[in-house]
C-alpha cells in the first residue's frame, strides 16, 4: 500500500469529487493509497489541516508556514511548539527557503522564520518538512547551523542535484520525489532517484499541484501518487511493490508511525 508523504488535502478542489472529502479519500484508497500526510502552509488555516487528521486514523498532519508566505502570521518558536502538541501533528513545516518566488532584497525574515521552525522541531522532537527552491546552499547551511540533524526530516518535492541530496542525507534527512520525477525534462532529478539508498526516499503528490505524467497539467490528487511510484520503479529497475513497501517503511521510520 502506498503513502502520500506530502499533500495539501485542504486545498484540493472537492468539486472534482462531488463536493465530498470522503470521495477524494476513497478514490485514493482505490488507487492503493492507504496513508496521507496533510501539510500545513499557514497557521491561520491550521484547523483545516488538523481536523482531517483528527477525523481519519490514516491521515496525519504538520504545522508550519510556507517560506513564500511573507504576509502570513509568523509564529514564534513557543507558538509552533504549542500548535504541535496534538498527537496527529507528526512534523514541523513546511518550512525552508525560496529565492524563486521571493525577490526581496532583504530575505532575513525568511531565514528567521526557517530558524524558528528548526528550533521548534528540536524542542518537540518532530521531523522537519523542508521546501527549498533556488536556495540550496543557504538551506543546507542553516540546517547545519541550527543542528537540524537532531531531528532530521524530509526534503520535500526534491529538484536539486545529487550533491545536495548527499548533504541532506548527511543531516539525517530523507529525499521525497513528487510528480516532477516523471517529467521528460527532469533528467538530472531522475539520475538522483536512481542513486538513492532504498532506506532514504519517500514519494508524494504535493496535491493539488504538480500532477505527474500522465496527468500532468491537471489538478493533482493523492490517488496520483501511484504514478510517482510507477516512475520510480521504472527508474530504479525494480517492482512497483518494492517502491510501495520501501517508501511506506521509510515514512513510518521517519515520522514514528505505524
Amino acid at each position: 500500500m502506498l503513502t502520500d508523504s506530502h499533500c495539501h488535502l485542504d486545498k484540493v478542489d472537492l468539486d472534482l469529487f462531488d463536493d465530498s472529502f470522503d470521495n477524494m479519500i476513497n478514490a485514493a484508497h482505490e488507487a492503493d493509497v492507504s496513508r496521507f500526510l496533510c501539510v500545513c502552509i499557514d497557521t491561520e488555516n491550521f484547523h483545516s489541516v488538523l481536523k482531517p487528521a483528527q477525523d481519519y486514523s490514516n491521515i496525519y498532519c504538520s504545522v508550519g508556514v510556507h517560506p513564500t508566505h511573507k504576509d502570513s502570521y509568523h509564529p514564534s518558536v513557543d507558538e509552533l511548539v504549542e500548535l504541535a502538541k496534538p498527537e496527529e501533528v507528526i512534523a514541523i513545516g513546511e518550512t525552508g527557503l525560496d529565492n524563486f518566488r521571493c525577490e526581496d532584497d532583504d530575505m532575513s525574515w525568511q531565514h528567521d522564520m526557517f530558524r524558528n521552525h528548526i528550533r521548534a522541531a528540536i524542542i518537540t522532537q518532530k521531523p522537519l518538512i523542508i521546501h527549498t527552491r533556488e536556495a540550496r546552499e543557504d538551506t543546507i547551511r542553516i540546517l547545519q547551523e541550527e543542528h537540524a540533524e537532531k531531528v532530521g526530516g524530509v526534503m520535500h518535492c526534491f529538484v536539486e542535484d545529487w550533491e545536495t541530496a548527499q548533504k541532506a542525507m548527511d543531516l539525517n534527512f530523507y529525499i521525497s520525489f513528487s510528480g516532477i520525477v516523471s517529467f521528460n525534462s527532469a533528467k538530472e532529478l531522475q539520475e538522483v532517484a536512481k542513486k538513492m539508498p532504498s532506506d532514504k526516499y519517500l514519494i508524494e503528490t504535493d496535491a493539488p499541484w504538480l500532477a505527474p505524467v500522465p496527468k500532468r497539467g491537471k489538478p493533482n490528487q493523492p490517488a496520483y501518487v501511484k504514478y510517482v511510484a510507477e516512475k520510480m520503479a521504472e527508474l530504479r529497475e525494480c517492482s512497483y511493490e518494492t517502491i510501495a513497501k520501501e517508501s511506506a517503511d521509510n515514512f513510518s521510520r521517519l515520522f514514528k508511525v505505524s
